[in-house]
This record gives C-alpha cells, structure tokens and sequence, in this order.
C-alpha cells in the first residue's frame, strides 16, 4: 500500500479501495468466493460487494474475505430508482443485511425483476428472437436481470455480444424493453437511511438530467457520488470531484466490475486505474454511524414500511 500515491484529481494509483463490486448473487459472474479471490491478489486493501437489490453474496464474501487479513470487506447494495425515464442507480455501504425490513424490500425489487425479465423474453420472441425462459435461468444461475438475457441471445446466434443485445433489444430504449417497477430516487434515499447505511450516487454520468437530480437528492441527505472509476478520464474525474465538494458530498468510486469478459472492461486493481482515497471510507462509515444512530433513535410507526416501488 505504500507503493500507492495520491494523484492531483484526489485519487489514488494503483487503487486501494473499490467500492463498486459485482457478484453471481445479482449480474456479475464470480462468486462472492471467487471476487474475493480474485482482488486478494491485486492492490486492493479496503472493497465493498454493492449487488443490484442484494444482499445474498455477503456471507460468503465474509467467510472468503477472513482467509485474507489484507483485506476489509463492506457490505454493500447497489439499489436501482427511477426518475422519470432515467434510472438513477444508489450505491449504500456499510449494509446491515439483517436490518428490519430490508429483505422483504429487496424481495419485492427482486420479484419485479424476474417478471420484467419474462416480460422481455416473451417481447423477444415477438421479434422473431426466440430464447428460453430456461436457458435464461440456467445462466443467471440465481437473480435474474437483462445480461443474462443478452448472454443467451449471444450464445443463440441472435447478436454479436451482450453490448449488442443492449444497444438494440435491451437497453433503456431498445425494442424489447419491459420495464420493472422501482422506487423513486428520493425515496430510496430515505429507505437507505433509515435501515442505518449510506446512500451514493453510482454513475452520475447515465443520469438524465444530472443537475436537477443531485439538487434533491442532496436535499434528502445524500451522502456521496462516484468520483473515481475506470471510465472516467482526468478531466471527468476533477469535474465530479468539484461537483462534489460543491454539494458537500464524500467522493466514492470502483470499477463496477461484473466479470463480464468483455475487451472493455477493466478488471478491479488495475494498476493503471485510479481508485477513491482511503479517507473516503472513514467518511463513509461516519456517515453510516449517523444513520445508524437516527434510524434507532426514529419512532416505530406500527403498519409502517418500506417505500412500495412504483411502475412510473
């Protein structure tokens, strides 16, 4: 770690936190088992398994991460909100899995995922792209989402890749979109802190009408927003990094690495890469602390829960 130093956009090279990590238990394809293997080998000191709607993977995570004294573990979840015709993904860390309520929530989003899934799958065959349910299945091998369903269409002939699926079928405008119903992005904000964790902003740079979005979510309490990650350029990451010190949000980043397998993707640890400092962690388990601390200090409604996601 001492080989590792600050550069001038605030980060770190070579990286020695990720904090934007994917595993079977939503759309990456490596067990928690064998991410944790894979970065114990690298740079990394300090990472956070953050699954789309999941918290599945981290108990295997933990049991990988303790054969590797090197290495910290957070529990993470990538949650999926929509404003209006964008997705507006939010990365929280310092996840109590057992939280009160946040199964069931997840449940639920998990539940509108797989009936999207078949949604989309049935749309496909009305385009003459003909794929089983099962086969789809087969692939995800547990939670089910959109790359599994581009894996199978590749695997099938019908495209050249999984980025090919997206830009035609499968992405936010493509022919056989089905979408899922989703809580909107205040609304995940608050749910986030009141089972005590953060909340972040993950790819700023998707999000249709960036300013707007980011003026209430720091309204709500917003705790962070992606700085640092592999797609971002010197001048994108100064650019996020003012952003957020303009907003007073802590500067968070990873390689959002799904081992996908692609050319494009960069693998986490990368010593090309540059990776959030390490006071982004310690600011972020404040952060957590606080909302631990308001979550048990907040009064029990009783028939009160978690936000219901809408179907826009």
């Amino acid at each position: 770690m001492s080989s590792s130093i600050q550069n001038n956009a605030g980060g770190v090279v070579p990286p020695v936190v990720d904090l934007h990590l994917h595993t079977s238990a939503s759309d990456g394809q490596l067990s928690p088992t064998e991410l944790i293997e894979q970065v114990a080998g690298t740079s990394l000191r300090i990472v956070a398994v953050t699954d789309h709607d999941s918290t599945e993977g981290i108990t295997e995570a933990r049991a990988a991460t303790a054969h590797h004294p090197h290495l910290t573990l957070i529990a993470g979840i990538e949650l999926g909100t929509e404003d209006g015709e964008s997705d507006v993904h939010l990365i929280s860390h310092f996840v109590n899995p057992c939280a009160p309520g946040l199964q069931d929530f997840l449940s639920h989003l998990r539940d509108g995922r797989i009936e999207a899934a078949e949604g989309t799958v049935t749309r496909l065959g009305e385009l003459g792209i003909h794929i089983s349910w099962e086969r789809v299945m087969e692939i995800a091998g547990g939670a089910v989402g959109r790359p599994h369903i581009a894996r199978a269409m590749a695997e099938a002939g019908y495209v050249k890749n999984a980025q090919d699926a997206f830009q035609r079928y499968l992405g936010n405008d493509g022919l056989a979109r089905v979408k899922r119903p989703k809580p909107t992005p205040g609304d995940g904000v608050r749910f986030l802190h009141s089972i005590g964790a953060t909340a972040t902003l993950a790819h700023p740079q998707t999000v249709k009408g960036l300013r707007r979005v980011l003026g209430f979510l720091v309204d709500e309490g917003l705790d962070g927003i992606e700085v640092f990650a592999p797609k971002y350029g010197t001048s994108d990451r100064e650019r996020r990094l003012e952003v957020a010190q303009r907003s007073g949000l802590i500067p968070v980043g990873g390689s959002d690495y799904h081992a996908w397998g692609t050319s494009e993707e960069i693998v986490p640890g990368d010593a090309k890469t540059v990776g959030p400092p390490m006071d982004a962690v310690d600011k972020l388990r404040a952060a957590a602390d606080r909302w631990k601390a308001a979550a048990a200090r907040a009064p029990k409604i009783l028939g009160e829960g978690p936000p219901t996601p809408s179907s826009g």
